[in-house]
């Protein structure tokens, strides 16, 4: 018997419990007869003493093999990616993070040309990332790129709009238009590449049909419209972050673009709770561009999984010299994880803070306050929207 939040809460005929915490009276439960065994906790994810070694001994029980690489993983892809797409082309949606970047190259090394990569600026972007990444491409992989600037019409849709689920299906249903519309410039397109991961999976709907809770919507998960006609590869759906690192330095990307933190797809528009504004991203950028600068020259940044800055959507009194001020609050978050199923706070030095508080408060017009968000993951998810 569960409840609404999916907590035994009535021990099974036949079964005996095994492990028990304090907040979980059934944490594992037995019906050795059978050999039937049950779990109230996740054994996969990073925080749960030996949950590998759980695993692992569930798979030796199995008869499962240990000879999975990833390698081989890149061998299975190719052989199923050829079988299905054949001498069809393959239009892969490039963001610039690592997830993108990594089904891009990949598909590259298996298809060549028939891979053309479509890189969107929807004006919602970290400071210059958009010519940074083109420049990337461009110079470093012989990869065919389309830059499309459409700052205008993502930002024209998102206007006045509050609620972050909304906000993510529209950036999702805008991008899908852009590359509809690209697409059928290229001609003979049957495929859209996404860089798609299990956690965007888990967080938005069950990997195999099962009753995992919608905690938020991914714009790169549930599939495409019809109207656009488009098959859909996503080859590192079943992959954690850190698995995608591991392939991306199989395929041979360097290791400074390979340790760069997540950027979420619906970009900044999840890092400004409420209304989105030109003003309100700028202010924005300029406050995040500081914060990363300041961990990296600290020698900070790959100690930590994520960090970025959010600008919330209320404003403040202060003082700047012998004025009133009243201007809008920036959190600062910066978190320790290695799949990004869950997440610990990174414990920045009190006076590193300081500094990055007096610095963006003196650096970024229209921001008179810093706070730093001390939520781990769960009961928070990592971005705030």
């Amino acid at each position: 018997m569960f409840s609404e939040a999916a907590t035994l809460t009535v021990l099974p005929k036949k079964f005996s419990v095994i492990a028990r915490t304090d907040s979980a009276p059934y944490a594992a439960i037995a019906d050795e007869a059978r050999k039937y065994y049950g779990l109230q906790f996740h054994p996969e994810v990073y925080h749960t003493p030996d949950g590998k070694n759980i695993i692992k001994n569930f798979l030796d029980i199995c008869g499962v093999s240990f000879d999975w690489t990833m390698a081989s993983f890149f061998e299975t892809q190719k052989s199923n990616i050829l079988a299905k797409v054949k001498s069809s082309k393959v239009i892969c949606g490039l963001s610039g993070g690592v997830d993108s970047s990594v089904v891009a190259v990949l598909l590259h090394k298996i298809l060549g040309d028939q891979l053309t990569c479509i890189y969107i600026d929807n004006g919602l972007m970290r400071k210059n990332e958009s010519e940074q990444v083109v420049s990337m491409f461009k110079e470093n992989y012989n990869i065919p790129l389309i830059h499309v600037d459409a700052k205008e019409i993502f930002l024209r849709k998102l206007e006045g709009v509050t609620d972050p689920e909304q906000k993510r299906k529209i950036i999702g249903n805008v991008f899908i238009d852009v590359f509809d519309e690209e697409a059928s410039k290229i001609g003979n397109v049957e495929f859209l590449a996404q860089g798609t991961l299990y956690p965007d999976v888990i967080e938005s709907i069950s990997f195999t049909g099962g009753p995992s809770v919608t905690i938020k919507s991914h714009h790169n998960v549930g599939g495409l419209p019809e109207k656009m006609n488009l098959k859909l590869i996503e080859p590192l759906r079943q992959l954690f972050k850190d698995e995608v690192r591991i392939l991306g330095r199989e395929l041979g990307l360097p290791e400074s673009f390979i340790a760069r933190h997540p950027f979420p797809g619906p970009g900044l528009a999840i890092r400004c709770p409420g209304e989105i504004t030109e003003e309100k991203l700028e202010i924005l950028r300029n406050a995040d561009e500081i914060y990363i600068n300041e961990i990296k020259k600290a020698g900070l940044y790959d100690e930590i999984w994520q960090a970025f800055a959010v600008l919330l959507p209320t404003r403040s009194v202060g003082v700047m010299g012998d004025a009133r001020t009243y201007e809008y609050v920036c959190a600062l978050r910066a978190v320790t994880s290695v799949d990004g199923m869950t997440a610990d706070i990174y414990h920045f030095d009190s006076d590193f803070l300081s500094l990055l508080s007096n610095k963006i408060i003196n650096s970024v017009k229209g921001i008179n306050r810093v706070v730093y968000d001390i939520t781990s993951k769960p009961p928070g998810t990592i971005e705030w929207e």
